[in-house]
């Protein structure tokens, strides 16, 4: 069912609490478990550039739905888990991309602490740049450090819950049910922020499941 939204700024938000309340709880932490794991050990063994396109491209089609149904209900404390996270904002992004890269600009200009050079946008912050700084997230993940990735995407999402918060004041006088959708996406920005960093805690330590 297609739905029509009065401003642009509501799709992501929409598209935001669809993506993450999908996923079948049931009893898969098994297979999330598994799956992840394979996943991960397996474009990083191979190291095939192309093999880790493909893996980062699931977030733009159908694969999402698969990635959802195995580990969307999974905590923050499991390898599926946390890349699920990173696909959702990858997912996100990809929804809006002006929306996004509003709010991340606006993010930006009310940041006082170093995130906007850990998550580490190619200015000007476009819609592409942030589309590529997913992508980038997603890429480091099976190239580099993951402990790295999940703090940059950390990083993003601090920023992104100023964003909306600030867009949130903005539209306060104007409109009071728009402004409180934009306070509750910059808590979940500010919480899936607390989770990526707890994520990258636990993998330097040894103990993400």
């Amino acid at each position: 069912m297609t739905r029509e939204h009065r401003s642009p700024i509501l799709v992501p938000s929409d598209s935001f609490d669809v993506l993450l309340g999908a996923g079948d709880p049931g009893d898969a932490h098994r297979i999330a478990h598994e799956t992840s794991w394979a996943l991960l050990n397996r474009v990083r063994e191979g190291s095939d550039p192309a093999v880790v396109e493909r893996v980062v491209r699931l977030a733009e089609g159908n694969g999402i739905n698969d990635i959802a149904e195995l580990w969307a209900r999974q905590s923050e404390h499991s390898l599926a888990g946390a890349l699920w996270r990173l696909y959702l904002l990858r997912r996100v992004a990809g929804a809006d991309p002006e929306t996004t890269a509003d709010l991340y600009r606006r993010g930006v200009s009310e940041a006082v602490t170093i995130d906007p050079i850990v998550a580490g946008v190619v200015e000007p912050a476009t819609p592409a740049a942030i589309t590529e700084l997913c992508d980038t997230i997603l890429r480091g993940v099976f190239t580099g450090d993951l402990g790295d990735a999940l703090e940059r995407a950390a990083s993003y999402c601090r920023i992104m819950s100023l964003g909306a918060a600030d867009l949130a004041d903005a539209r306060d006088e104007h409109n009071d049910q728009h402004a409180a959708l934009l306070t509750t996406r910059s808590l979940r920005y500010s919480t899936l922020a607390q989770e990526l960093h707890t994520a990258a805690r636990r993998w330097r330590n040894g103990t993400l499941e």
